[in-house]
Order: C-alpha cells, then structure tokens, then sequence
C-alpha cells in the first residue's frame, strides 16, 4: 500500500502514469468501489486532502436495512414517499435488494455495529420511516463504516492513494474516457490514464456558506462532466437538513442527526411550544422550521432531547453530546439551538443501475451521482446504503461488462492547465449557474 502525500512532501512522482482502474474519491463510495475489484487490478485513489476527509466520515444517524420479506412494501413506500416519488423504480428496489448484503459484508469486514443485549443487531428510527430499520454506531456510523474500510484498503498492494491531489479535467476521445488530468497545489500537471474511471467525489456542500459538508467538496465532477456533454440530472434537488447546531462561527455546521428525532427529541418554538411533526420527511420538516423562524423572527429554533434520558443521550450520542457541551449547551438539561443547512445533494452524473455514465468508460457513484434512488428528496440513513450498492454496482460492470476502445493516439496538451484555482472557479461557476437554470425551469 502506497499513500502519497503531495502537499507535505514531493511524491507525486511516485504516481504511474497507467493504472487499471482510477477512483477520484475516498469517501465510503471509492474505498468501497477499490475493495470489490480483484486484486490483479492496479488501483489509484485519488484525494483533494487526507483521505479520511470525505463526507462519508460526517454521517452520523446509520445505514438502513431490510427487515426481512414483510418489510419490503414499508420499506419501498417510505423511500418513494420521502422522494415525492420522483424516484427510480427499478433503482430503488436494487438498493432494497441489496442491503441484506451490503450488511452482511461490513460485518465480515469488522464494522462494528451496535447490538442489543442477546448479541444481536439493534435497530433505531429516524424521521420518515415507519418502523426502525437503521443500524448505527453510536452517532458516527459514517466514520465508523469508512475508516473500516479505508483501514482495509491501506492493507492492498494492489491499490494506491494519493492525497493532495485535484481532478481538473477528464482525457477524453470521442465519448470515451481513457484517464484524468490531476494537479497539485504547486499547479503541476499529471496525466494518468486508465481505462476505467469512477467519479466518487462527493457532493458540493463546498459552495455554499452554510453546510454540514467538507469545505472542499465543491462539485467538481459536475464541472468537468459539463464541459464534456456528460449527461447530469437534477442538479437543483439539493437537501436541507432540518437540524445543524446554531452557531455565529464560520465554518461547516455541525449535524444533530434525525436519528436524535427518530428516539424521541421534540422541536419548540422560542416558547418552547411544538410546532411541527418531528418525524416527517427531511423537507417538510424543514420547510416548518423555516416558517417558524420568519413567524417569530428568530435565528433559529429549539431542540429538546431531554425526553430520550441521560442514558440513551450519552450512550446514543456521545458525539454529540460533547460538541454540545463544547458549544456551552447541556442537551441532558436543556433544549439546544439548531437551524436548517444544506446537507445532501440527491441530482448529480446520471448513472444506469450499472453506475455507468453517458461517457464509455466512466463511472459515478455516491452523491456524485444520480441513480435515481432518492428521487427529489432522500430519506433518512439510505445514502450510505445506496454509496455501498452502486460501488460495488460499478466494480461488478468494471469486472464483467465490455472493456472500452481508447483511441490514445496524439498528443495530449497540457498546456492550458495553468492555474488550478482558477480551473476550478470556473467549474463551480457553471454549476451553481445551471442550479439556478434548473430551479427556473421547475417554477
């Protein structure tokens, strides 16, 4: 296992200039991805900071699961229902299908889920689902499933990371995509070419000032997939959480997960009144927050996890717990501040149930792309599900589908490649433009 850390000390050059298979991303989606390929193949994984800074580490609530046959319908239902039923299908019921799975494979990779006293797994509920589904480590399932995976990846030979380093373009020869163009903060340039490319990049929290995402997930995939007639999908369905701390530092926001909901929490007005049903789908909860806020000009609303116990609180949400502690609030004693924040992107790449692209020989899955799963809005704790499912969808086709024909004759010019900021600017520039074009046409 190779990592190369291009910011702290001159690796790059360590970099091979072919791979068999490169992953931009190193969130649940990649690791995930890296680990389902054989290891013949010759893997890079591609980083903008250290690779455990991926959004996937932040996911706090779990991950959902089937609950057996009779659970199906319910399960269906609350997904199709959260996403207005703008949602796919087929795509759907993939994920369902595999979730059984997807969990028995963290589990044998040591994921270490919580379970109740007889030893078995132990379920919680969040908003929008009908019966408790999602499994969890304390509050940080997220970290708990990536770092898992990211420990396990840092044990192949086969497979190499390289932190510090950007995507700024795709090389590509008449829709087929043999490689990707990286820089690094010195604004070098490096072509490594392969013939299987997966986008697994994240979302773009990154260009909005109030987010729960990394600061530096910023859409870039969606940039570089325009400016190559990439087909995209509803860039404009973009999810707000209905509760992030309230606080006046700048900065990513932090999550109170639904999950804290899902066991009991209740929202008040500055009365201390409810005001709403806590455990509808993340939009409409929101969208009360919201009017709460504008009717009572406040900064925000309250929330009261006092009716979960002290136990529940500190063995559920320890994290939590602490950062509230942190910011000067007891959530054991009294309500805490949370505000509404961008949190999930549900548009993105559009991918078949393969996570194949328009484009031959690229790839995207996690919330880079659109499968269709989450529909105009996603429900609680199915994203790492669906990041997982179509990972592997994209190792399995990678694997098993037909190897596509790069023309790699000429020479490639890298001359334009100047100044990687600016590259990027450019790219965040036309998505937040077709954001806004899209949000027009749905008015």
């Amino acid at each position: 296992m190779l990592i190369y850390a291009a910011r702290k000390e001159d690796k790059s050059m360590n970099m091979k200039e072919y791979y068999d298979v490169i992953i931009v991303g190193t969130g649940a989606a990649g690791l995930y991805c890296a680990l389902n390929l054989p290891e013949r193949k010759k893997v890079l994984l591609l980083t903008k900071q250290k690779a455990d800074q991926s959004d996937s580490f932040l996911a706090q609530g779990g991950i959902c699961m089937l609950r057996g046959e009779g659970d199906y319908n319910d399960y269906f239902q609350d997904t199709m229902r959260a996403g207005h039923f703008e949602n796919d299908e087929k795509a759907v019921e993939l994920m369902i299908r595999s979730s059984n799975s997807i969990i028995r494979d963290l589990v044998r990779r040591h994921v270490d889920f919580a379970r109740d006293a007889q030893g078995n797994l132990a379920f919680t509920r969040e908003g929008a689902h009908s019966q408790p589904r999602i499994l969890f480590h304390e509050d940080e399932t997220g970290k708990q499933i990536t770092q898992t995976l990211l420990d396990e990846v840092n044990t192949k030979d086969n497979i190499e990371i390289c932190e510090y380093m950007t995507m700024v373009d795709l090389i590509v020869k008449d829709n087929v995509c043999g490689g990707i163009i990286i820089m690094d903060e010195k604004n070098e340039v490096y072509p490594v070419r392969a013939k299987h490319v997966v986008l697994a990049c994240g979302g773009l929290g990154g260009l909005y000032q109030n987010s729960t995402n990394f600061p530096h997930i910023t859409g870039d995939a969606l940039g570089i997939a325009m400016k190559h007639q990439i087909v995209l999908e509803h860039l404009d369905y973009i999810q707000i959480h209905p509760t992030t701390l309230y606080s006046k530092k700048p900065g990513r926001r932090f999550l109170v997960s639904e999950s804290v909901r899902g066991e009991g929490a209740l929202l008040l007005d500055k009365n201390g009144q409810r005001f709403t049903d806590e455990l509808q789908p993340r939009d409409t909860v929101s969208k009360a927050i919201f009017a709460q806020m504008e009717k009572e000009g406040s900064h925000c609303i309250w929330e009261d996890m006092r009716p979960l116990g002290k136990d529940t609180i500190l063995k559920h949400f320890p994290n939590i717990y602490q950062h509230c502690l942190d910011e000067g609030y007891d959530p054991c004693k009294e309500p805490i501040p949370v505000v509404p924040a961008q949190h999930y992107f549900m548009g993105g790449i559009k991918v078949d149930l393969g996570s194949r692209t328009s484009m031959k020989g690229l790839y995207a899955c996690g919330e880079t792309s659109c499968n269709g799963v989450h529909g105009k809005n996603r429900l609680a704790s199915n994203s790492l599900l669906e990041s997982l499912v179509f990972a592997r969808r994209a190792a399995d086709d990678i694997m098993f589908g037909e190897e596509p024909e790069f023309d790699a004759s000429g020479r490639l010019d890298c001359s334009r490649y100047e100044d990687r900021d600016a590259i990027l600017g450019e790219y965040h520039k036309a998505v937040r433009s077709e954001i806004e074009r899209m949000k027009k046409s749905h008015e």
